[in-house]
């Protein structure tokens, strides 16, 4: 079902290798995931607002709203919703029959519907998206929701969006500042020690597979990052940190949604950007992420329940926010 979804809505697309990438990937287990009905409240941030479409009979729109909480009555501008296929609610049961893409009624963007029903935000705004492409995309995640119940952790791009649209433009300056404070520590300046024979493995792999990112990142910024060997992490220079920092400040919203998801998944901001300028692709970043894991793997085994689960979780967090990222550009298919 799942290729199916990615076909359908990645049909009209002509870019060859983002589309072989994509489709190479294997979704079947976020597709054939069950959750259980909770009878308490969803963990999921997705509810449909019934008692305001009584108030507003004549009010034909979908809201999709965060849950309430017995244990925080604090609101937020969040919308999260669990990334791992493993987890989340079941939420409601399929209301609509027929989901299609149109254009926005001030001619700015596209919007979904399901059948007459407008799709909105948590904050009651249409869902405006940048392309009819993440539209596509978008509805097929909804087209292909099963009739038992709608299922919020099988759509990813869905909840990319509503983070884009809702979270970014308000916490924008936080998260930045976020992406800054775990620079530092990013994943690709941690180097193995080489004289450590029980390290010397996983050094040589880094300097095969590591380094020419962190060439990379040296011609594209004119500086050249540190790597270090300790527990307690080093500091880059402050001329790379600042180069960086500029360039996130100088991304549209679904950008920083989609970096933010990235470096959160990837553990590394460097990993993230190395996806958004087209240095690496999907299968190279997950290599990269898992380079050490990989190696334990190699020697010990893998443990079924374990690191299978963390690879497919791992996959799925990387590509869609990756795919978000390529179908949420005007100019991407050109």
């Amino acid at each position: 079902m799942a290729a199916s979804l990615l076909n359908k809505a990645l049909k009209p697309i002509k870019h060859p290798n983002f589309l072989s990438a994509l489709r190479s990937l294997n979704f079947s287990s976020i597709a054939t995931a069950h959750g259980n009905p909770s009878d308490g409240p969803s963990s999921s941030s997705f509810a449909f607002d019934n008692a305001n479409n009584n108030k507003e009979k004549d009010d034909n729109s979908i809201y999709i709203k965060p849950p309430t909480s017995n244990a925080s009555t604090e609101k937020t501008t969040s919308v999260t919703m669990p990334m791992s296929f493993m987890t989340g609610s079941i939420v409601g049961k399929r209301f609509y029959e027929k989901v299609t893409t149109r254009e926005s009624d001030d001619g700015v963007g596209w919007t979904v519907m399901l059948d007459y029903r407008t799709l909105k935000t948590p904050s009651k705004r249409p869902l405006k998206l940048p392309t009819l492409a993440l539209a596509k995309a978008i509805a097929a995640e909804w087209e292909y929701q099963q009739t038992d119940g709608i299922r919020p952790f099988t759509m990813p791009l869905m909840k990319l969006a509503c983070t884009a649209l809702e979270r970014v433009p308000l916490t924008r300056k936080k998260i930045i500042e976020h992406l800054m404070k775990k620079f530092d520590q990013d994943l690709v300046f941690c180097r193995a020690p080489e004289d450590n024979t029980l390290t010397a493995g996983v050094h040589a792999r880094q300097v095969e597979k590591v380094d020419p990112l962190l060439s990379w990142l040296n011609s594209e910024f004119g500086f050249q990052p540190i790597v270090y060997s300790s527990f307690f992490g080093g500091k880059q220079g402050e001329g790379l940190s600042k180069a960086v920092e500029n360039l996130l400040k100088k991304t549209d919203d679904c950008e920083l949604a989609a970096i933010d998801a990235l470096a959160a998944a990837a553990h590394s901001l460097v990993i993230a950007l190395g996806i958004f300028r087209g240095k690496l692709q999907i299968e190279e970043a997950i290599e990269l992420i898992r380079l050490e894991e990989d190696l334990q793997v190699d020697k010990w085994g893998l443990v079924e329940g374990g690191h299978d689960v963390d690879i497919a979780d791992l996959k799925v967090q990387i590509s869609s926010a990756t795919v978000f990222l390529g179908l949420s550009r005007k100019n991407f298919f050109h």
